[in-house]
């Protein structure tokens, strides 16, 4: 394996080479050169040969010695919001942890999700899909979640390292995040698009109809599939008795209040059409309470050790990789050359269909999923007139390709929740490239015949 993953990164780093010497399709200096930063980025992420921090470092400091980006623009992704609900995640992943609320929450689902591992697994991700239309950002989610999920794999004796331990972390970064792709204001990749959209043609999705189009199959029917593969690829048995519970330990009104906080933080994140406050300032708002010493909720030596500074950096660091592949206009070279070999013809609906759909996965394992709207969406003209597709079945397509991930650092919220569950994420790879193929030969072609019925294309 050490040797393929070696083999691996030095195809990356030959090509990346020959990519910045050629400057092929129309690539000026600077974009060959950022290409094959980014490539052999990609290649360490992908390989694990380095930790994705050490990664993200490498990111930073080729860009900015070799000119290609200032500092203010590479280290423009640690002003994201993003990466403040990281941060938010951490601190309100560690006061759960830290009160005992998690493990007394744990306790409350135990008896309806401990009867066997599958229902374990299979609750655990209707409760990520729940929460999908009460919060915006699958960040919080997973910082809701992530606590609770692993208070109750402890509960039931799922040891640090044992393939049940992992399969929950898994469930919960997974359910808190794709089924949600399907609901228009609850992951960042949809907001992109909608505003790309709304900005560049003065298109507006409907809450409903974009519901009505993809939930039934990414999000309901995908889901199930996740739930299956989980099953599969990290089985497991519930072992721990469940008729004799571990004494919950901290202050029930700690807990209270903790469980108070944590409600209006939602009812915030719930409601953010309304006042418009991004998830963000809401998480570092509720953060700041639960920061104050003389609350008790997160004393400082716990905060010290709650905020996992390597997973900041490779989260800044795939923002950064999506923000300068679209700076440089090299996500607009990658997207046209990508046109040229894509068969597209007119009359050729389910060619078309899927042909869209894998553009849409291929872009984002450049630019990340976030960054892949911002890429696509002014193509959608051009793509429209080749395909004979309407304006909002070009722009739905989009939908497809950024929640079918080949990769774990396509979507951060899928890092920060394993860096959350205190798990690796390399365990992730099998399920993302499974997936994918599950996605490519069953779900895709199940949906282009849900759109048909729809009347869409």
């Amino acid at each position: 394996m050490l040797r393929f993953k070696e083999t691996v990164f030095v195809i990356a780093v030959a090509s990346a080479v020959w990519v910045s010497a050629a400057q092929p399709i129309g690539m000026t200096l600077n974009q060959g050169m950022t290409f094959g930063i980014v490539l052999i980025t990609l290649a360490l992420w992908g390989t694990g040969l380095v930790p994705g921090y050490v990664a993200s470092t490498f990111l930073f400091v080729t860009l900015i010695l070799a000119g290609i980006a200032t500092p203010q623009e590479v280290f423009s992704s640690f002003s994201s919001t993003a990466i403040w609900l990281v941060v938010a995640g951490f601190v309100i992943g560690a006061a759960i942890t830290q009160t005992g609320l998690g493990a007394r929450m744990g306790a409350y689902a135990r008896p309806h999700l401990s009867k066997s591992y599958p229902a374990l697994i299979g609750g655990l991700m209707v409760l990520g899909m729940v929460l999908g239309f009460v919060m915006p950002s699958s960040l919080g989610r997973a910082a809701v979640l992530v606590p609770i999920g692993m208070a109750l794999a402890d509960a039931l004796g799922f040891e640090k390292g044992s393939l049940g331990r992992t399969g929950v972390a898994i469930i919960i970064a997974i359910g808190t995040n794709m089924p949600s792709s399907a609901i228009l204001p609850s992951n960042i990749p949809n907001i992109i698009l909608s505003g790309v959209a709304e900005q560049s043609f003065g298109a507006h999705f409907s809450y409903a109809d974009y519901l009505l189009l993809h939930y039934p199959v990414l999000g309901i029917i995908k889901s199930t599939f996740i739930v299956g593969l989980v099953l599969y690829f990290f089985p497991a048995r519930v072992t721990a008795a469940t008729d004799a519970p571990a004494p919950i330990k901290g202050s029930n009104r700690t807990q209270i209040a903790l469980l108070s906080i944590l409600l209006v933080t939602l009812g915030f994140w719930s409601t953010d059409q309304l006042h418009g406050i991004n998830a963000a300032w809401i998480g570092l708002a509720a953060s700041l309470v639960l920061m104050i010493p003389q609350l008790g909720f997160l004393p400082p030596p716990v905060f010290k050790n709650s905020l996992d500074f390597s997973m900041i950096l490779f989260v800044a660091g795939a923002l950064t990789l999506g923000t300068v592949v679209n700076s440089s206009g090299l996500g607009d070279i990658i997207a046209h050359a990508v046109l040229k070999v894509l068969p597209f013809q007119q009359g050729s609906d389910f060619l078309n269909f899927m042909s869209l759909s894998l553009l849409g996965v291929a872009t984002s394992v450049f630019t990340t999923a976030p960054g892949m709207p911002a890429v696509l969406t002014p193509l959608a003209p051009e793509l429209s007139q080749t395909t004979g597709f309407s304006l909002n079945a070009i722009l739905m397509t989009q939908v497809i390709g950024f929640s079918t991930i080949l990769f774990p650092y396509q979507v951060g919220p899928l890092i920060v929740a394993m860096g959350l569950a205190g798990e690796s994420t390399r365990p992730l790879l099998k399920i993302t490239l499974s997936l994918f193929m599950i996605t490519l030969l069953f779900l895709m072609p199940l949906d282009f015949l849900w759109w048909k019925f729809l009347g869409q294309i």
